[in-house]
């Protein structure tokens, strides 16, 4: 009788340890996904950002052209090209 109560007693402790890492592991999960939708927010501020840079960047590059820089003096003008043909398309579409 005394081996099988130090079986249960085995068996007990294996079944409690198993319980505490399973509630660790569970922890440990919820934390990882708190910080996975953390970083997906970051991401999500830092390509706007980026997008936002860009959108400056192109502006800049733009001005810089109108004021009289070389540099970017295709650009400029296939832009404004674009923006152009875009008004004359809204022109026709309201003179129909």
């Amino acid at each position: 009788m005394s081996e099988l109560s130090e079986v249960a007693f085995a068996i007990q402790q294996k079944v409690i340890a198993l319980t505490n890492k399973m509630q660790a592991l569970t922890e440990k999960n919820e934390s990882l996904l708190t910080e996975i939708q953390e970083n997906q927010d970051v991401i999500v501020q830092q390509t706007d950002a980026i997008e936002q840079l860009r959108r400056e960047n192109e502006s800049l590059k733009i001005a810089n052209s109108l004021l009289g820089s070389d540099d970017f003096k295709r650009e400029t003008k296939l832009k404004i090209n674009s923006i152009i043909r875009e008004i004359d398309y809204c022109i026709d579409q309201l003179s129909e």
